[in-house]
């Protein structure tokens, strides 16, 4: 049961994290592994989840400027957790209440950190495996095809 229910909560933050901020396919490919030891549909779709993951994972090292943006991102993102931990006082220019400013306190500070850090942990990880590496792309290729093909056939 705990399992059950640790596997649905990564499934639906992975789906929030493809609009939001976040590493929303590794989330969702987290969620399908710990469901997949239960359920035949999720075992089905892991593999398309995972490569489409590392798909995403290689188009993110392709250009320098792809690797600037994501490090930017992330350092931003760092940053942004930094001063929510810190929580200065309203600016003079918002115009909300004060309650609306920096919402989440120290938990979401945290939570903006630890995911800056996924963000560039997975940068250097995708840096190391397919940043020109044709080869290792071209097999990543492969093997998605392969699992799409095979998830048609069972579904």
């Amino acid at each position: 049961m705990t399992l059950e229910v640790v596997g649905w909560v990564l499934v639906v933050a992975g789906i929030a994290a493809l609009v939001l901020p976040g590493p929303g396919l590794l989330m969702l490919f987290g969620g399908l592994a710990v469901l997949s030891q239960q359920y035949e549909w999720a075992e089905r779709r892991l593999d398309p989840v995972k490569y489409r993951a590392l798909r995403g994972a290689a188009e993110s090292v392709e250009t320098p400027l792809r690797i600037a943006l994501t490090t930017t991102g992330a350092l931003v993102l760092a940053a942004a957790g930094v001063l929510w931990m810190v929580k200065p006082d309203a600016p003079t220019w918002w115009m909300l209440a004060d309650s609306w400013w920096l919402p989440g306190g120290i938990a979401t500070g945290i939570t903006q950190i630890v995911s800056a850090i996924v963000a560039v942990g997975l940068l250097v990880y995708s840096y190391r495996r397919f940043h020109g590496k044709p080869h290792a792309v071209a097999a990543l290729e492969r093997d998605t095809h392969r699992a799409d093909h095979s998830d048609r056939a069972a579904g």
